[in-house]
């Protein structure tokens, strides 16, 4: 069986430095809100090339707390409009309706499946006082346009990183392009955690400042709230987990562009559409958290890889319009986002997999027929 992520065999390459800081962390009595964590976020923060950084409890409240800290410092208010992309995971829009505003759906640029940045100036209006770009399947969205954009109609841009750590535009990395970011270490991140957590990457002082009151309760001094705050505290040993695994971040990112360029250019069968991106190899401005091709009849393919070995996944299956929990947008019409929705499949692609096992998996898709 080919594995779409084995975290297993991820993390036994780290296995005795993870051990060896969590017996630190286990002996040193002191588990939130610690030298782990001030170590870890000053190292995310020189990564990104940002001025701040703030560990939390997991991706969506990194977004969440980014957009209250924007309203509690009085830059957004309750009901104000946010463009997000209509194929992007339900957490991007979740995070929107949970601080109070309203998502505004757009779609995406089939080539690249990230918000089409030239359809977001239609749906601007007066209420619009942000937009959140999501690096989707670990590429960047990012161009010189949306920064004159912003700058005409005086937006917030809000960057969901949880799928492109170390991505880059222009040597400048994702977490440090837009006014905020929001990254995600589930697991199964290019940089995962073993559990739950998250972080938040500005150069605004004051946005840092307030997130980390809002995401301790609403208080920086003990037992005194200024603000209606939530718990969300990136802990001490989850910390020491993600400093081991930083320094290999960069490196771990190389082999994933070396295997997708291997799918690339080993991938035959006219049936299917590849991901487009001009010399993957050498690209930072993507770093390949998913390989996603497209294909009609995906459900009889994902069949055929599954009997023959081969484990893979379909990210996602229902956009975030087409849910019950949005029934206010089920009316809505977005082509392009249903779409992509239909034909995507993820394959396997982590930097634990051999050129064996891609060589396999393309064997198995060319010779595919529905």
């Amino acid at each position: 069986m080919i594995k779409f992520s084995d975290l297993q065999k991820i993390n036994e390459q780290y296995r005795e430095d993870l051990k060896r800081v969590s017996a630190e962390v286990i002996d040193s009595g002191w588990y939130l809100l610690g030298e782990r964590l001030a170590v870890f976020e000053k190292s995310l923060q020189k990564f990104t090339g940002s001025t701040h950084a703030i560990g939390v409890g997991n991706g969506f409240d990194a977004l969440f707390l980014i957009l209250k800290g924007y309203i509690e410092l009085g830059i957004l208010k309750h009901g104000d409009e946010v463009i997000v992309p209509a194929n992007t995971y339900i957490a991007t829009l979740l995070s929107v309706s949970n601080a109070g505003l309203h998502p505004v759906l757009v779609e995406p640029d089939i080539s690249s499946y990230n918000l089409d940045i030239s359809k977001i100036e239609e749906h601007i209006t007066t209420k619009t006082k942000a937009v959140i770009v999501v690096h989707l399947y670990g590429r960047v969205c990012w161009s010189s346009d949306i920064e004159v954009l912003a700058k005409k109609h005086k937006l917030k841009i809000i960057e969901d990183s949880a799928q492109a750590i170390g991505a880059s535009w222009n040597e400048k990395k994702t977490g440090a392009l837009g006014d905020a970011a929001a990254f995600s270490f589930y697991p199964t991140k290019n940089l995962g955690a073993l559990g739950d957590a998250g972080a938040i990457t500005t150069y605004d002082a004051n946005l840092a400042k307030m997130v980390r009151k809002l995401a301790n309760y609403g208080s920086n001094v003990k037992y005194r709230h200024e603000y209606k705050g939530v718990n969300s505290r990136m802990d001490e040993i989850q910390a020491a987990f993600l400093q081991v695994k930083l320094n290999f971040l960069d490196t771990e990112n190389k082999i994933r562009r070396e295997l997708a360029n291997f799918y690339l250019q080993n991938l035959k069968n006219p049936d299917i559409h590849l991901p487009r991106i001009e010399h993957p190899l050498s690209n930072e401005s993507h770093v390949w958290h998913l390989f996603v091709i497209r294909v009609q009849s995906r459900e009889i393919l994902k069949e055929f890889l599954e009997k023959n070995g081969v484990q893979v996944l379909i990210h996602y299956p229902i956009p975030p319009h087409q849910q019950q929990a949005y029934a206010e947008l089920n009316h809505h019409s977005f082509p392009i986002t249903e779409k992509i929705h239909k034909e995507v499949l993820s394959l396997p692609l982590v930097p634990v997999h051999s050129f064996k096992e891609i060589e396999q998996v393309c064997g198995l898709i060319n010779n595919f027929s529905a």
